[in-house]
């Protein structure tokens, strides 16, 4: 199985994806225009997330947004109901060599 290895900026908060993405998403909505993330979405279990991290809730409060509370980059987002079997990871962790040449998909999290 292929591992890929990313990081926020400083590195407290270290990444590994055990999948292979086929596009990005990039989503519309508040928090994402700002953050400018591009998105994998996979099963929690595909994900490895070491270190911790500060979650932030927004809107309906569905997800937990997570950042590193050294270098403020956002890492990934996990859902705020355990039984959710989907979260996001931030592709812009990672060397651009994994994410630069992916389609890309716009996600309208602005109508939500």
């Amino acid at each position: 199985m292929i591992e890929h290895h990313g990081s926020c900026h400083c590195g407290r908060i270290r990444l590994t994806l055990s999948d292979e993405p086929i596009e990005v998403s990039e989503c519309n909505c508040s928090i994402c225009r700002r953050t400018a993330g591009l998105w994998h979405y996979c099963s929690p279990d595909l994900i490895s997330v070491g270190g911790e991290g500060v979650a932030y809730q927004h809107g309906d409060r569905s997800l937990d947004t997570w950042h590193c509370p050294d270098c403020g980059c956002t890492t990934h987002w996990t859902a705020t109901d355990p039984t959710y079997a989907r979260m996001g990871v931030n592709l812009r962790m990672f060397e651009p060599d994994l994410w630069r040449d992916l389609p890309r998909r716009l996600v309208d999290g602005a109508s939500y």
